[in-house]
């Protein structure tokens, strides 16, 4: 046998060595997290981002264990709503700490890797695919009631390696209500469909614009296509979130619209949706018990 040969064999058999180590470790970290919710959406710009927020930190707010995992590689926003920043510290035993912004969340995000937060990762799939499960193996999550993982929009990389690291993942499915939104999540149902995904609901983010002087509600973008599409692939209607100025100067705070001191139907509706995935989440964990049983 030649040398070439000899090295060749070892470095493959090093590189399945190291990634039977980190299935290990994956499957450890996945064992004492109860409840894994995958929110994504079909296209950018329907504030995914923000219901994955504001979900994390009302179930945190209501004493839940929650851990915030910001997969979104290439476009981070979940420090910047949350007015988290600095590097992510490493523990003694080379694990990465999670930023903690209460007592009961903690997050994760790329930003949190980069010297200058501003600077562009240029990566390929493989080092994001590396990237996402190194997010779940290396850090330090602990023993939490929930993960809320925030995807970038689409069906590319990103989303399929979440599928495949978190196979139990509860994949929640954030749209607006034109049609242009509602064109691509039917091709994300279709895609978490064919991966064979746990679907626990539809979101309709953007639900008409209340108005800060009536408060009477403005169908912007129209009403209710969340719903009938969720009704169109037999899913489950989670709840819907308007379009509130409250929201918008949560984020330029850094400030979840759900932790702020004063009353507003963007909170209120965000708190209305946590309830309502928590115990769809707990319903699916009795029933998939029940099939396993």
């Amino acid at each position: 046998m030649s040398d070439s040969c000899t090295g060749s064999c070892g470095s493959d058999n090093n590189s399945n060595a190291k990634s039977m180590i980190q299935d290990e470790m994956i499957k450890s970290t996945l064992g004492r997290i109860k409840y894994k919710l995958f929110i994504m959406s079909g296209k950018g710009g329907v504030g995914k981002s923000s219901v994955s927020v504001n979900v994390a930190a009302a179930l945190a707010a209501k004493g839940f264990k929650v851990g915030l995992l910001d997969v979104d590689i290439h476009g981070p926003s979940v420090p910047t709503l949350l007015g988290i920043s600095g590097l992510l510290d490493i523990d003694r035993g080379s694990l990465i700490m999670p930023k903690e912004y209460n007592e009961n969340l903690h997050v994760v995000s790329m930003e949190s890797l980069l010297k200058d937060p501003d600077q562009a990762v240029l990566w390929r799939g493989p080092m994001k695919t590396s990237a996402i499960r190194q997010f779940v193996s290396d850090v330090q999550w602990g023993d939490l009631d929930f993960l809320v993982v925030d995807s970038p929009p689409g069906t590319g990389d990103e989303p399929m390696t979440v599928l495949k690291t978190v196979p139990e993942a509860l994949c929640v499915v954030v749209t607006t209500p034109q049609e242009v939104s509602l064109a691509d999540v039917r091709k994300s149902i279709n895609f978490l469909q064919y991966a064979q995904a746990n679907v626990l609901g539809v979101v309709e983010n953007m639900s008409g614009l209340i108005c800060p002087h009536c408060h009477e509600s403005i169908d912007l973008f129209k009403k209710g296509g969340g719903r009938k599409l969720a009704e169109k692939y037999g899913l489950d209607f989670l709840g819907a979130i308007p379009l509130d100025p409250a929201t918008v100067v949560a984020g330029d705070l850094g400030i979840p619209v759900v932790l702020m001191e004063e009353d507003s139907f963007a909170k209120r509706s965000f708190i209305e949706l946590a309830d309502t995935i928590a115990e769809a989440a707990q319903k699916s964990f009795e029933a998939a018990s029940t099939t396993h049983a």
